[in-house]
């Protein structure tokens, strides 16, 4: 079975919906996801990711499952340098968050006290059983940190979602800390994230990763990236900061 992570296209954050190059972005998108034989298609509720996937349905003649737990992983904390305001947790100063060696263990990371104050592992945990269910309905159980085959397949499932969320499954898929995948990866605008099953035994199968936030589609077109989900290259360059 082959999965596709797909983000959403520039985001217009106030509207929740898509920037102008946005659109433009998601229109490159869909002419490449086409070409390929998805069989089942799922979005977010927020309307960035359902704006994307949009034109994609439209060009196939299809239409996707609105699944609520895709919806951005957008629950907050207070960070240690900033008390005014609560943040995602994926934004932390990379000098505060590589203090604490618990965020490098897959199974420590949320016992930091300021994960714990506001459940964000709890908040993991419903969304990678959610992830979980749709594995199994699809012929995947996940058991240990393997899956269990109970019905192999050569589907391709395409998930129309966010960074955040996109961050915590894969780091699910991979038996890895979210804050790893969260802060050392970034899977920039209508980018594709490809994993396939591996069954090298019968019956155990792992989810392996081709490719990582593959914006291919957008050079194809002379079409830059967009810069959301990043941070400034150099601290005087003129882009994001915080």
């Amino acid at each position: 079975m082959k999965l596709l992570i797909i983000r959403h296209g520039d985001p217009d954050y106030v509207n929740d919906s898509l920037t102008e190059k946005g659109w433009k972005e998601a229109e490159y998108l869909a002419e490449m996801l086409s070409k390929q034989d998805i069989a089942y298609f799922y979005t977010s509720p927020y309307g960035r990711a359902k704006d994307t996937a949009s034109l994609t349905l439209e060009k196939m003649g299809r239409e996707a499952e609105v699944l609520p737990w895709l919806r951005e992983f957008d629950h907050l904390i207070n960070r240690p340098d900033d008390q005014s305001r609560r943040r995602i947790p994926w934004d932390w100063l990379p000098q505060d968050w590589t203090q604490d060696p618990r965020f490098y263990d897959k199974d420590e990371w949320a016992e930091n006290e300021r994960m714990q104050e506001f459940e964000i592992g709890e908040e993991y945990r419903k969304v990678t059983e959610q992830l979980d269910l749709l594995l199994q309905k699809h012929g995947y159980r996940h058991e240990g940190g393997c899956f269990q085959v109970e019905r192999g397949n050569h589907d391709t499932i395409a998930l129309f979602c966010h960074f955040g969320l996109g961050s915590v499954l894969l780091s699910h898929l991979m038996n890895v800390s979210p804050m790893i995948v969260w802060h050392y990866f970034c899977a920039q605008p209508s980018s594709v994230t490809t994993l396939v099953t591996e069954e090298r035994r019968k019956g155990t199968a792992t989810f392996r990763m081709l490719s990582f936030g593959d914006i291919s589609h957008l050079y194809a077109h002379d079409e830059p990236p967009a810069f959301a989900a990043r941070f400034c290259e150099c601290f005087e360059d003129d882009t994001r900061h915080d």
